[in-house]
């Protein structure tokens, strides 16, 4: 996924922070510098990060960089500044508690994801950005590369284990179509 700007999405039963927190998890098992870029206000509906759930999937919280942004403009800005350095092979723009589809203000203009994309492609790292909207909407924008719905179906057994399944919507390089399934532990008291 090297040089892609990725959109994992989803409403209602979503997998999109789980894959996320494994794409973080992957990045750090290869030694690669992580960067999570949320933006958060007092407007904002709820947050999707989470430290302890995210620390129990074994992600080491004190290697991931963490940035809290004012706004999606402040966010993609920061994660530009992040990319620019060199310094990470994965950038996790957290979109997943904003409204992207009905408030305009918050969308991205299509040069911030251009810069994104080349900065991406440049120093060989990868930005995913987390959307919370149905696979019907559209992505992001037409420089998404990968766009992925993230889906969850819980599992039969009451453990707490879900089914995770990856279902491409857009890509550019093998195809939509593609799924694929694992499995995966939720968080503590969800079982």
């Amino acid at each position: 996924m090297r040089g892609r700007l990725v959109e994992l999405s989803a409403r209602g039963a979503t997998a999109a922070l789980t894959t996320a927190a494994e794409l973080v998890l992957e990045a750090q098992r290869a030694a690669e510098p992580v960067a999570w870029v949320v933006p958060w206000s007092l407007d904002t509906r709820t947050a999707t990060f989470y430290p302890p759930d995210v620390a129990d999937s074994g992600i080491d919280l004190a290697a991931l960089v963490v940035v809290r942004a004012p706004s999606t403009i402040a966010a993609a800005r920061a994660a530009e500044r992040l990319l620019r350095s060199g310094a990470f092979g994965l950038v996790v723009l957290d979109f997943a508690s904003v409204d992207l589809e009905s408030n305009r203000a918050q969308r991205l203009p299509d040069q911030v994801l251009g810069r994104l994309v080349s900065l991406a492609q440049s120093h060989d790292a990868v930005v995913v950005c987390l959307t919370d909207k149905t696979q019907e909407a559209g992505s992001l924008g037409s420089l998404v590369s990968l766009r992925a719905e993230a889906m969850r179906l819980r599992s039969s057994s009451g453990s707490g284990d879900f089914e995770v399944t990856i279902r491409a919507l857009k890509d550019k390089r093998r195809g939509p179509g593609w799924s694929k399934r694992s499995k995966a532990r939720g968080p503590a008291g969800l079982g």
